[in-house]
């Protein structure tokens, strides 16, 4: 079979070195790639290198090979085109149709996804005109993913760090097997709890649960690779940020709260994937609890914790905006689910059951999402992505 046929853009930043890991993952996952850099990508990484690492020839000119109409060719041939890092100056010359070189020549002619992952330096970032072309991008149905949070060039530190190759590997996965134009969220902010409280008992013990947080970054990576802008919000998770998401932490179901309500005041969409503890103690410990000979040990009182899920679907911070709550259940699922998704008032609720390999540290779920209208789509066993599609196309369905 033919493999995928994917162009790498590489533009001149200190961060096209973790290109080359990215361009490893795609060739190792059976795409051929053609590695398309800027003249200023050469300064950081040469041309022998991304040819040996690709096994095509690189060019970075225009008149290059005439006869072959490279600066056509490409981008025609291409089933993704993903650039990384894109800079200020891509991202502009990109965004205003210029087409100086082969690189924004390619952009020009391809008529498939565009994946941009910028990086540059915090205030280039923050600056209204890259914020801008950004927007112009997006608009047009390409997905600029978020830069992340972390140390940049020199001693500086902030938001324009480029992403994890890894995590930009499975963007460029998920964008190429829907191959969807434009992407469907775009336009859209979408914020997702993920995770699990924890309530501390004293410094060193705490009331949580098992959940690793699987399904929630399995939600935010889809929503990025769909277009949309990604608040995750975190809580005491141990899984690599998701490209192009903003990751926000949290550790008790008040912080937890106190995030998800700040992000949501302008989000069309709230994913409470999150396992927030229903309970908390009364009361903290500001020493270890200790074990006493021959005693036993003194009850823990416990209150309530807010209910964020209700709270959100009585306020709706944003008018039209939709909210879609999770249920781990053991016994009676879908009764025990439709009785919650009415006491809560959500418009979505996915319903899973807890057991060997399902939902709590699994790399499957299956479940079943009852919806405020009555009607209930059923996701068989499988990868959480594949569940965290299926919730992404009914919020679709509800939002348009």
């Amino acid at each position: 079979m033919a493999r995928p046929q994917v162009v790498l853009g590489v533009s001149g930043g200190i961060a096209a070195y973790k290109a080359c890991e990215l361009l490893r993952r795609l060739t190792e996952s059976g795409h051929d790639v053609r590695v398309v850099p800027t003249d200023s990508a050469l300064h950081f990484v040469g041309e022998a290198t991304w040819s040996a690492l690709s096994g095509n020839p690189v060019s970075t000119r225009v008149w290059d090979d005439v006869h072959q109409v490279p600066h056509v060719r490409i981008g025609q041939g291409a089933e993704l085109v993903v650039v990384a890092p894109a800079t200020a100056d891509v991202l502009a010359r990109a965004a205003h149709g210029l087409a100086g070189d082969l690189l924004t020549n390619t952009l020009l002619t391809a008529r498939c996804p565009v994946v941009f992952a910028p990086a540059m330096h915090t205030e280039m970032w923050e600056h209204p005109a890259t914020q801008e072309n950004v927007a112009t991008l997006r608009r047009r149905g390409c997905v600029v993913v978020e830069p992340a949070v972390g140390r940049l060039t020199g001693a500086d530190t902030g938001k324009g760090r480029l992403p994890e190759p890894a995590e930009i590997h499975e963007v460029c996965r998920r964008v190429l097997a829907r191959g969807v134009l434009p992407p469907d969220l775009r336009g859209r902010h979408v914020v997702i709890s993920a995770g699990g409280t924890r309530e501390p008992l004293d410094p060193v013990r705490y009331l949580g649960n098992r959940s690793s947080g699987k399904q929630g970054y399995a939600l935010a990576r889809t929503a990025v690779a769909r277009g949309a802008r990604v608040t995750l919000v975190a809580a005491n998770t141990a899984l690599p940020d998701p490209a192009g998401a903003d990751v926000v932490t949290a550790g008790t179901a008040e912080q937890l709260r106190e995030a998800v309500l700040k992000a949501a005041a302008d989000a069309d969409a709230v994913v409470m994937a999150a396992a927030v503890a229903d309970f908390r103690p009364a009361a903290y410990a500001p020493g270890k609890i200790k074990k006493r000979d021959g005693e036993d040990p003194a009850p823990v009182a416990l209150v309530r914790n807010p209910d964020i899920l209700a709270e959100l679907s009585a306020s709706r911070p944003r008018p039209g905006q939709l909210v879609v709550g999770f249920a781990a259940e053991t016994d009676d699922v879908l009764a025990n689910g439709r009785a919650k998704l009415a006491r809560k008032g959500c418009d979505l609720l996915v319903v899973n059951e807890v057991g060997e390999r399902k939902a709590f540290g699994s790399e499957e779920n299956e479940a079943v999402i009852l919806a405020a209208d009555g009607s209930e789509t059923s996701v068989p066993y499988g990868p959480k992505e594949a569940l965290a599609d299926r919730v992404w196309d009914l919020v679709v369905t509800r939002l348009t």
